[in-house]
Parts: C-alpha cells; sequence; structure tokens
C-alpha cells in the first residue's frame, strides 16, 4: 500500500470538519479569511500575528501560512498560541463587561416596573378596602400585592426578557471567564469545539432558510393585519391554535399555528433557534429531514398543546424543540460527527428552555414544547440506528419523496394561515 492510500484511509476516520479540506484552499505566503470569505494577504508572520492580536471585533475566521495547502483556525498553528491567547481572553472580557452593563441597565428597568407596579396595587389596595370595609394587616396586603405582581402579563414578559437578553448572556460570558481562567489560557481543549463551530457556521443550509422564509412572511401578514409588532392577536384567532374551534372542526389550525407567532419577541426568539438548529439537523442528517422532523415535532407540540392546555397557542417552538431532541439522540447515535463538549451544548439548550418556560409558565406553551422534543428523540431513535462512522448519511429516494412532500406541507401551511387571516 503506498502512502498516497495510507493517507486515504486516514481521512476517512476523521468527520468532515476535521479534514484539512474542511475549509478553503490556502493562498500564498501567509493571509487570513474573514466572516465573509473574502482572503487578505500578509507580508509576513508577525504581520499576521499582529493582526490576530489587533482583531477586536471578531471578524477573523481562518488562517494559513506557506506550509499550508488549506485554511485552518489560527488556535491550530503553534506560533500564534500567544496572540490567540490574548485575543481569546480579550473577547470573553469585553463580552463579560457588555453583558454585566446590559444586566445592570435590565435590573434597573425590572425594578423601576416592579415598584411602578407595586405602588399602583398600594393605591388600588386602599380603595378597595374602603369600598368593601376591609381592613388588612402589612403582610397581608404584602401578600396581596405579591399576588397580583405575580399573575400579571407585563411583569411575566419583563421578567422573560431580562431573563432572555440579560441574564442568560451574562451567565454564559462569566462561564466562559471561568473556562479561560481554569484553562490558563491553553487553546488546545477548545480546539475542536472552535473547528466544528468555525465549520458549521460556513455551510450553506438553504432548506432551512426557506421554513424561516415562509415563517416571517406570515409574520410580516400578522403585523400588517393586526397592526402592531410586540404582541399579535386578532391574526392568532384567525389562524392559531385556538382549542375550542379546533375541537369544533378547525383542523387545520394544526398546521397553520406552528407558522405564526404571538410577538416580534417571540418571533426573534425563535428564528434565531431556527436558524442554527435547522442547520445544524441539516448539515449531518441531510435536508429531507430537516422538514420532516420540524413538521412531525410541530404537529405533535399542537397536539399536547392542544390535549394538556386550555390558552390559544401559536409558534415555531413544537418544531425546533423537535429538531433538538432529535440532534440529541442522533449525535449521540453518531457520536464521531461531532465533538463532545458540542453535543453538551445542546443539553444546555435543553436545560435554558425549561428555565424559560418555568419563568414564563404563564403564556409560554411547555405541553407543546416538551410534546415536540419527545417527538424528535423518537423520530431520531427510530429512523436513524447507532453508527461509529464518521460519514454523514446518505439520502435514500424515499427520503427525498417525502422531504419535498413534508416542505409542501409546510410552505401551504404558511400560505393557507395567511389566506385565513386575509379573509
Amino acid at each position: 500500500m503506498n502512502a498516497a492510500d495510507q493517507d486515504g484511509i486516514e481521512e476517512l476516520d476523521l468527520a468532515i470538519w476535521q479534514r484539512d479540506e474542511a475549509f478553503a484552499p490556502a493562498g500564498e505566503g501567509f493571509g487570513w479569511v474573514d466572516r465573509k470569505g473574502g482572503k487578505h494577504a500578509c507580508g509576513s508572520l508577525d504581520e499576521l500575528s499582529r493582526t490576530i492580536r489587533e482583531d477586536r471585533d471578531s471578524v477573523l475566521d481562518l488562517v494559513w501560512t506557506p506550509d499550508s495547502e488549506f485554511c485552518c483556525i489560527p488556535e491550530e498553528i503553534e506560533a500564534f498560541t500567544e496572540p490567540i491567547q490574548e485575543v481569546r481572553k480579550r473577547w470573553a472580557e469585553d463580552d463579560f463587561a457588555t453583558a454585566k452593563h446590559r444586566l445592570k441597565w435590565f435590573g434597573i428597568g425590572v425594578a423601576i416596573l416592579l415598584g411602578y407596579m407595586a405602588f399602583q396595587g398600594w393605591a388600588s389596595l386602599g380603595a378597595m378596602e374602603k369600598a368593601n370595609g376591609l381592613s388588612m394587616d402589612a403582610a397581608q396586603r404584602l401578600q396581596w400585592i405579591f399576588k397580583v405582581l405575580l399573575q400579571s402579563t407585563t411583569v411575566g414578559i419583563s421578567l422573560l426578557v431580562f431573563l432572555i437578553f440579560a441574564f442568560i448572556p451574562w451567565y454564559q460570558t462569566q462561564k466562559r471567564m471561568r473556562e479561560i481562567r481554569k484553562q490558563g489560557g491553553q487553546v488546545v481543549p477548545v480546539v475542536p469545539l472552535i473547528r466544528f463551530e468555525t465549520w458549521l457556521g460556513l455551510q450553506k443550509a438553504p432548506f432551512t432558510r426557506v421554513i424561516l422564509g415562509l415563517i416571517l412572511a406570515v409574520a410580516l401578514v400578522q403585523i400588517f393585519f393586526d397592526k402592531s409588532i410586540m404582541i399579535f392577536h386578532d391574526s392568532v384567532q384567525k389562524a392559531g391554535l385556538v382549542k375550542p374551534a379546533y375541537f369544533a372542526g378547525d383542523w387545520w389550525r394544526l398546521f397553520t399555528a406552528p407558522m405564526m407567532h404571538g410577538g416580534i419577541v417571540h418571533l426573534v426568539m425563535n428564528a434565531l433557534g431556527l436558524l442554527y438548529l435547522g442547520k445544524r439537523v441539516e448539515v449531518f442528517a441531510r435536508w429531507p429531514h430537516v422538514a420532516m422532523v420540524f413538521l412531525f415535532s410541530a404537529l405533535v407540540g399542537g397536539e399536547a398543546s392542544a390535549r394538556f392546555m386550555e390558552a390559544t397557542s401559536v409558534g415555531a417552538s413544537g418544531g425546533l424543540m423537535g429538531w433538538l431532541g432529535f440532534l440529541l439522540v442522533f449525535e449521540t447515535l453518531h457520536s464521531k460527527l461531532v465533538p463532545r463538549s458540542a453535543r453538551r451544548r445542546l443539553i444546555g439548550g435543553v436545560i435554558m428552555t425549561g428555565l424559560i418556560g418555568l419563568v414564563g409558565y404563564r403564556f409560554i406553551d411547555n405541553t407543546a414544547h416538551f410534546g415536540g422534543l419527545l417527538a424528535g428523540i423518537a423520530y431520531a431513535a427510530i429512523v436513524f440506528p447507532n453508527s461509529v462512522s464518521v460519514m454523514r448519511p446518505r439520502m435514500t429516494m424515499t427520503d427525498r419523496i417525502v422531504g419535498v412532500a413534508s416542505l409542501a406541507v409546510i410552505a401551504g401551511s404558511g400560505l393557507y394561515a395567511i389566506a385565513k387571516m386575509a379573509a
């Protein structure tokens, strides 16, 4: 067996993101690649090292040297160990400072809101006591006001926004700072995860974007119909999963509701999750399963919501949680496809979703989340057998046919939701 054959066999032992050709061919001399794929030449190793060190906006993705046949992440080149340590530490510190600042001002805003609503409650309590001839002591007054705040939708939404946009980012940046201190600035332990995430970010996911485009189109019609951005109401009544209407015969609401959302915050949260999770499913399990898992999980999540929750529900969360559950099982069964640390992040996503659902239990459909998650888990466990291969599963003709049909149903659901709103 010659050397070329040996290299070929060794290459087959590596997942696609681990291979040299995972990234673009290197240029001449020294250089780097930005987030948009643009190549920039450097005159020397020192110049490239300074570029890495001065990269304050994290625009540098890949680098190459005269010895490189393909580009790679800078963490993989020993000569860049020191500048990478400095820049990673600086990025973490900058992110932590930003998150801490956001946490402070969000916290002040929530505290002011709570104080204002508590004051209003105290004032209305006095009027209520006088009108009904009641007399409460201080403990009873505080208990009553606390109950009012706890039941307030405004307070609930404010706490949820604080959790998602302030507390969770602050916690994540603090955790990153602890990891850097624990590693002593070493980059070796995180190289596989950085390489994986960099490679994944460069992959195309057209079918995921098609689903996102359909959801955004429906959202635009909702904005036009409701004349509002923050909260959608009338459009939700027209085509959302209104439980009495569903059980009275409007079975189509099970299909239209996942294409709709309750407001701009709901939409943005789901869109961000959709882009990341959908791309990961599309890249590793192939595009037909993007549509099939989303549709199956959204329907199961919607049915769970209809059976166990009385309030009207909308949103793609059931499908997204299906993708999350699918990835948890799929990547466990195909353990060589992704680094272990990347799989742990999926578990973190489940925990964060549970925390968000706990805080916003009064207006977040946890039953749909749980139903979608179980549907995705079951789908992966049934459809994909355990594998020790580093190769991604191949698409069959059946996959393509059912995938196209599922995508057509998703598109039809979006169009039907628009038609119902316009009717």
